[in-house]
Order: structure tokens, then sequence, then C-alpha cells
């Protein structure tokens, strides 16, 4: 790995670029931040995808928003319905080149319209505010890697796909086929752009995620007069929760969370409706399968009681990212590249998931996380580190020229995907 702890003059000219350029990349992500971007804010999704194609139109890459298909979801009422999210960015640049890469991020963010929309410079070298770390801090770190890259001499050796997608943090339910197909395309490694974390450490293995909805009907009465005419759903729903909650620590590794429950009526009615909301992480394949399977059962359990039936939507939509040895390879390489900028990246393995995933399932060992240095995530506290935007781009443009020079072999370490 010695070859990848030095620099060579391709790599220092990225880090000249890079730096000069740290204040245009914080101003950008800046203001990307303050345009409301919530996964079902569609119309805010639809305004802001436009903003990423234009700042995107700076590399030597063919451009497209694509409308992904609808997806199912359960609505307040217990009804299943499609709806749809943001548009698809889909970038594709020198398909031909002997070294491909897919690349991906999101552009949507897990606030609504009204919940969190400032931004504001803490003063102590970070920076408050919606989607700065999740991850519009990443895309304009991936962007400006690129950049490096391509003002170079080896961007002829090297083509990508990228995938920015408006609905991660719901699932990617609309977007999954395009990352599947992206990665699918001859990539020899992926890139991610979710945060790093707050140290600088990396994420190694992820879990698996599922979603569940869980939709229960009774028989609804007066409470008063004929309470023993109705059938709770709401009854059949506690019940549910409990054994659903019960389940964490019975299966190494497994948890579960349930997450709201909608329904009801006013007190004097026995309640006909209940909808249980809950998620499950599980960290392999065989843990994936014991967790849906005692969903069924607890599902099967409410559903047998009197005057009670129902639907159950859902599962597990991403897949485990087990470190293997084709993970661990990455891995290494891209320690031993951060060595070249004084950079100790450990990797630590997560509950958390993200695109990654889905680009491991399609058979390409990934990197997720190397986007800004920030924490707080999913909160009204989410902060980046404002010194962390050159460093991580410059971490990624020397990705770039190993892989584009031989220096990082993306083949050898894809062809252990399957060891």
């Amino acid at each position: 790995m010695t070859e990848l702890s030095t620099l060579s003059a391709d790599d220092e000219a990225a880090r000249e670029r890079l730096y000069a350029g740290a204040a245009g990349m914080l101003e950008r992500t800046r203001a990307w931040s303050a345009h409301n971007t919530g996964s079902l804010n569609t119309d805010g999704l639809k305004r802001f995808a436009p903003k990423l194609a234009d700042a995107f139109a700076a590399l030597e890459a063919d451009i497209r928003l694509v409308q992904g298909p609808g997806f199912e979801a359960v609505g307040a009422d217990g009804k299943v319905t499609e709806t749809h999210s943001g548009p698809i960015v889909e970038i594709t640049s020198r398909p031909e080149a002997p070294v491909q890469v897919v690349m991906s991020g999101h552009y949507d963010t897990v606030f609504s319209p009204g919940v969190f929309e400032t931004v504001t410079d803490r003063g102590d070298g970070t920076i408050n505010g919606p989607g700065m770390a999740d991850m519009k801090g990443g895309i304009c770190v991936m962007l400006e890697a690129l950049k490096a890259f391509e003002a170079g001499r080896l961007k002829d050796m090297l083509g990508y796909r990228i995938v920015l997608t408006p609905d991660e943090e719901i699932g990617n339910f609309s977007s999954g086929e395009a990352l599947r197909r992206a990665a699918s395309s001859g990539a020899l490694i992926g890139m991610t752009y979710e945060p790093a974390m707050e140290t600088g450490a990396m994420a190694g293995g992820r879990k698996g995620s599922a979603v569940f909805d869980i939709v229960l009907h009774g028989r609804a009465a007066h409470a008063g007069r004929a309470k023993e005419e109705g059938r709770s759903a709401i009854e059949a729903a506690a019940e549910l929760v409990v054994g659903l909650e019960a389940l964490n620590n019975q299966f190494a590794g497994v948890t579960f969370n349930v997450g709201s429950i909608d329904g009801g009526a006013p007190v004097n009615i026995v309640p006909d409706l209940a909808i249980v909301r809950f998620g499950a992480r599980a960290p392999d394949h065989q843990a994936a399968e014991w967790a849906t399977q005692q969903v069924q059962r607890l599902f099967g359990r409410a559903t047998s009681r009197d005057g009670i039936h129902g639907h159950l939507h859902g599962g597990f939509y991403r897949p485990p990212k087990p470190r293997n040895s084709a993970q661990q390879a990455l891995f290494d390489a891209v320690h031993a590249t951060g060595r070249a900028i004084g950079l100790e990246i450990e990797f630590v393995d997560t509950g958390g998931v993200c695109e990654g995933n889905n680009i491991f399932a399609a058979g390409v060992p990934n990197v997720d996380t190397l986007g800004v240095r920030g924490g707080r995530i999913h909160s009204n506290d989410e902060f980046v580190i404002t010194e962390s935007f050159p460093e991580r781009a410059l971490l990624s443009a020397l990705i770039l020229n190993r892989l584009a020079d031989g220096r990082l072999d993306g083949r050898r370490i894809r062809d252990l995907m399957g060891r």
C-alpha cells in the first residue's frame, strides 16, 4: 500500500485546486441547504433537481432528470395509494473508459417544510443547517472531486455513473432500480457521499433495514351501550406492539422499533382501525429472515383475534452490507490513500443504512461515507465541520486518481466479492 500513501504530481495538483476552492464549496452548500427538500416535499424536490443539473454541467458528462416509478404508501386511513417523489438525477461520463465507478448520493432530507429551514454559522468552525452534512455537503464534495479529477491528465482512463436520488431517507423505493442499473454497468467500486462521523471515522459494515406497516381492522360499536359488540383494533395493535418490542435482543444484532400508531376513534366508540408502523435492522441475511418470520408470526396472531383482520406491507428493502474480503480490501485502500494527506481513517460498523447497501447488493464493493464530517444528523442540531470540505473532496480526488493510474486496483477488489 506504499504507493497509495504517497502523493503524485496529479495528486498535488488536485490538492492545490481543491483548497483554493474551499470557500466556494461552503457557499454552494449553504445555498443548497436553504432549499427545503424533505423527502415528501415533491414540489421542493422538483424545484431543486435542476439546480443540481446546472452545477454538474461543469463536468464532461451527460445529465438527465428522470422521474422514477411510483411506490406504495399506507395512509392514515389504512388505504394503500401510489405516491411519487422528485426526479432522479442520472449522470454518465466516459462509459467506454477502462475503469468504471458508480457514485451515489441523495438530495432529500428528513425535514418537512417549516420544520428546520435556517442556516447558521456557529462561529466555531461549524455550520448548522438542514442537509449541510446529510447530504448536500456530500454532493458538493463529490462534484468538486470530479472537477479536480477531470482537470488532470488521467480523466480518459476513468468513467463514472452518478445517481442522485430524491428518496433515500424514505427507502429509495422510487430510485432503487436506477441505483442497481448504474452499479451493474461495469462498475469496479462504488463511492457514496453520506457524511463521515465528526471524528472522521467512516462506516464499515452496515445492517440491513426493513420498514413495515400493519393495518388492523376491528368492529366499531358504541362504547357505552354495546361495548361487547365491538372489536378493538387498538387493543389488537397494543398487543402487537408489545410483541414487536419484545423481539429486541432475541437474535444477535436484530433490533425492532415501533415508530408510530395511527387510527383510533373518539373515546365513546370502539376503534375499528389501527396502523402500526415500525422498522427493523438485521446484520446479515439469516437475521433478516428471522426478523421477517417473527413479523409474520405476530401479524398472524393479531389477525387471529375474534373480529380482527388486516394487511401487512413492507419488508427488508435494503439488504445487509457486511464486511467481506472485497469490502475490507477497499477500506484498506481508502485508509492508505487517506494517509497520503494526513488522515488516519477508522472504519466503524454501524446500524445505519444507505445507498451503499443497494450498490453492494448489486455486486459492487462500496465505500459510503465519503462526504463531509459532521454530526447530529436527522435533528435540528445537524452541523457540518467547515474545514472538512476540501479535505474530503481531496480524499475522493485521490481515490479517482489511483483508480485511473492503477495504483488502486479496482478490478482486483471487485473480484473478491465472490469470496
